[in-house]
Formats: structure tokens, sequence, C-alpha cells
């Protein structure tokens, strides 16, 4: 633990990430828009600088952990940004959810600078966040992973290097990909079976028994069955990343057209006010379909 971390994002996932790694020991050097958050963790040891610029050049490590693409960007590239205090040695990674080739771009950056970044989104919403147990697929330099390997499993419990850099960022679209055709799905079978007769939880029951079961229905149990969609990762980040899918797959001649209904189901949600509610209101769109709520 005798590198330094630096911690950039602290919102939803960010927050419980860092006081991982504050428990686990490491030493953290964090910045964050909303001043609440850092200092809730400069109370538990962290030091809080004003810009991404300070936390590049007093770490040897610096984590990301963003809303999007431009975000990423503006922290990394922009005025007083990572770039501007990162040198090297030292390692970039970002564990937001972005577009692949902004991924590549800032990469190249970071080498040319005579430093190296991985792309390691997570899966695993702020249940995985706060227990550690997150999926963290990543891209970069085999090297590289290995460094970060003791940070990655203070945070995650899956932890898989898939390829070259960028290739984090697309099992990261492929993981989004199938978690919102799982709940467009079981979205459809609680409106079935509560339109039956059959109580909803009875339905997740011998779903979740079943060739069907699968870590939606066990993670959002609740939120189902309470209609309590307080966020644990919100629907408008969700279509967010599908629309990363949905370039991806243009720019690969791709046919993705279940991805691009479920897309379209997102942005209906967003278009109706919820889309800072958690992706699991999906469930939402349908009953508003249907004129009919899940009891």
């Amino acid at each position: 633990m005798d590198e330094r971390i630096g911690f950039i994002g602290l919102g939803l996932m960010g927050r419980p990430m860092a006081q991982n790694l504050v428990k686990a020991g490491y030493r953290l050097v964090i910045h964050n828009r909303s001043a609440a958050a850092a200092e809730e963790l400069a109370a538990e040891g962290a030091s809080v600088v004003a810009n991404g610029r300070e936390v590049a050049s007093q770490s040897d490590v610096v984590i990301t952990m963003l809303p999007d693409s431009r975000d990423v960007q503006q922290v990394v590239a922009g005025d007083n940004g990572v770039l501007e205090g990162i040198g090297e040695g030292k390692l970039l990674v970002d564990m937001s959810t972005i577009s692949p080739v902004v991924t590549r771009q800032l990469s190249g950056r970071a080498q040319e600078q005579g430093a190296s970044m991985l792309d390691a989104p997570v899966s695993g919403g702020d249940v995985g966040a706060i227990a550690g147990t997150l999926s963290i697929m990543v891209g970069g330099d085999l090297s590289d992973f290995e460094r970060a390997k003791p940070l990655f499993e203070v945070m995650g419990q899956t932890i898989v290097h898939v390829g070259p850099s960028g290739a984090g960022q697309v099992t990261k679209a492929a993981n989004q990909v199938v978690v919102g055709g799982i709940m467009a799905a079981v979205s459809e079978a609680l409106l079935l079976g509560s339109k039956g007769g059959v109580p909803p939880e009875k339905i997740l029951d011998v779903l979740g028994g079943g060739l069907a079961g699968n870590r939606v229905m066990e993670v959002k149990r609740e939120k189902y069955l309470n209609h309590d969609f307080t966020p644990g990762f919100r629907a408008e980040l969700h279509h967010k990343d599908l629309g990363i899918a949905m370039s991806a797959a243009r720019e690969y001649g791709l046919v993705l057209p279940m991805t691009a209904i479920v897309d379209q189901l997102f942005l209906a949600m967003r278009k109706k006010g919820w889309g800072k509610e958690d992706h699991s209101g999906l469930l939402r769109v349908f009953e508003d379909l249907a004129d009919y709520q899940v009891k």
C-alpha cells in the first residue's frame, strides 16, 4: 500500500468505492464537484484537493468514476485536468462507463506523457459498490492490470482483464445490453403474471428457481415488489450506456434489434420524467403502456 491513490468522482457508486479503499488502508487524495461527499471522506482520512491536476500530481494511481464521456474528457483532458499533473510511471484508471473511442484517445494522451491508462468499468450497482463485490472488466496493458489488481480486489469480486485499451468499455456495453434486456423481460413477466392473478412475489420466487433465474431479480426484488425505485443506478445512465452500445454496433456493422427496442423504452422512461429513478423502474413504462399497475 505504498502507492498513493487519487480518486475523482464521489457519486452514488464512487463514494462507497473510495470508502472501501480508505478502509483497506490506502492513502487517498480526492476531488469531487460536490464538497459534501469529499468532506465525508476527509473525515475518514482522505486528503481533499481542488482539481484533477492536483490529484494527479500527488498520486501514483488516479481513479476516475464519472457519469459519462464528456465528464471524463473534462476532468482528464480539460483545464486543471489529470493530464496536467500526470507523468512518467503513473497510472490512470477510468472506472466510468464511456465510449471506447474516447477511452482510446485519452489512453494515447496519457502515453504521450509517459503514463498509462486502464479502462475498468464496473457492474453491480450501489449494492455491489458498498459491499465491494463489483464485477470489473478491464482493458489495457496486462502489466498495468496486475499493478492495479490489488485495488480492484478491494472494490470488486469478479475481476477480468478482457483485452487492450477500450475492451473494458466494449464489455461493459455488452453487459448493459443484457441487463436492459432482462429488465424489460422481467417487467413484462410481472405485468402478465399480476394481471393473471398471480402475486408478483410468487412470480419472482418461481422464476428465480428455474432457468429464468437471474441476478436482476435478486438484487432488484424489493424495488419491484415495493415500487420503490430509489436509484441504485439511474435509468438515464443506463440509457446513455445503451447509446454507447448502439454506436459501437453501427461502427461494427451489427444489427441489434432487441437493444434498439430497450433503448427506446429507456428513452420513454426519461420522457416521462423518471430518468433519475432506478433503472428497474423500467417496469413503470410497461405499466403505463398497459394502463395497469403490478400489485
